[in-house]
């Protein structure tokens, strides 16, 4: 049985190489971006996947992945609902943001 350490080696591996297959499979996807439905952060196409209507980036698929196999979630809603607070924080800093441009 693989350890943690390795798991998360081979899962990096596999992420890296979900990036390299999508931008060789259409190299204008380096230009396609979309908002995480797990970190909300913009992020490129490449290497995204969908888990059950939701779109990942690849780092949050990392994440994901590296959980299923050491059995720490069962579900990507479970990860969605762990990011649910942090997404809500970035929000609001991205309103402050706004607000403070719109009145400079």
């Amino acid at each position: 049985m693989k350890n943690e350490k390795e798991i998360t080696e081979e899962m990096q591996l596999v992420t890296a190489q979900m990036i390299k297959d999508d931008i060789e499979e259409n190299p204008d996807i380096v230009n396609e971006f979309f908002e995480c439905d797990c970190c909300g952060a913009d992020k490129c196409l490449a290497g995204s996947v969908e888990y059950n209507g939701y779109r990942l980036c690849n780092d949050c698929v990392l994440i994901a992945e590296i959980s299923f196999a050491l059995k720490k979630i069962t579900d990507i809603q479970e990860l969605i609902d762990l990011y649910e607070d942090k997404n809500l924080a970035g929000l609001c800093q991205y309103i402050k943001q706004e607000e403070s441009r719109e009145n400079n």
